[in-house]
């Protein structure tokens, strides 16, 4: 069992995983295919037919909020390959990966293979904000950032 190797500001990198819960479930779509985090603003990218309409872009911050605001638990376990590939996408995972997939979870809203680092609670977070967005090609590109409060 692998200890976590990336290095992500932990309430960015888990906004970053309920960002892309918010989008397969919003709109059917996978879940980001290209995501630069940083600490500061991050983006994502998304492959969708239309581009959202500003309506839906409130909805996806406001969902993003909800979920952040309900102080859900994150949890890690390790799950073998087989199994995980049930409930999984598996397809980013490395050919040379191991047999074992650790299992990054948001309470019960997101399950995703990962092996970066993470809040204990939701409440670690801080308000999404949804900063620029464009579209061009197919790709939704989306950049936000995170207020702590007294922002």
């Amino acid at each position: 069992m692998e200890e976590p190797k990336k290095t992500y500001y932990e309430p960015m990198h888990t906004a970053e995983h309920i960002l892309n819960q918010t989008m397969v479930r919003m709109f059917g779509c996978g879940r980001s295919r290209n995501a630069h985090i940083e600490r500061k603003k991050s983006k994502c990218d998304y492959l969708l037919a239309a581009a959202p309409t500003e309506a839906q872009i409130h909805a996806i911050a406001e969902q993003v909020n909800a979920v952040i605001a309900s102080h859900l638990p994150v949890s890690i376990s390790f799950v073998p390959k087989e199994e995980a590939s049930d409930f999984l996408d598996l397809s980013k995972l490395p050919e040379d990966a191991g047999e074992t997939v650790r299992v990054v979870r948001v309470g019960d809203y997101d399950a995703c293979a990962c092996i970066g680092m993470h809040v204990t609670n939701t409440s670690e977070i801080g308000k999404f904000v949804i900063l620029t967005h464009d579209y061009q090609d197919g790709v939704w590109r989306v950049r936000f950032k995170l207020e702590q409060q007294g922002e």
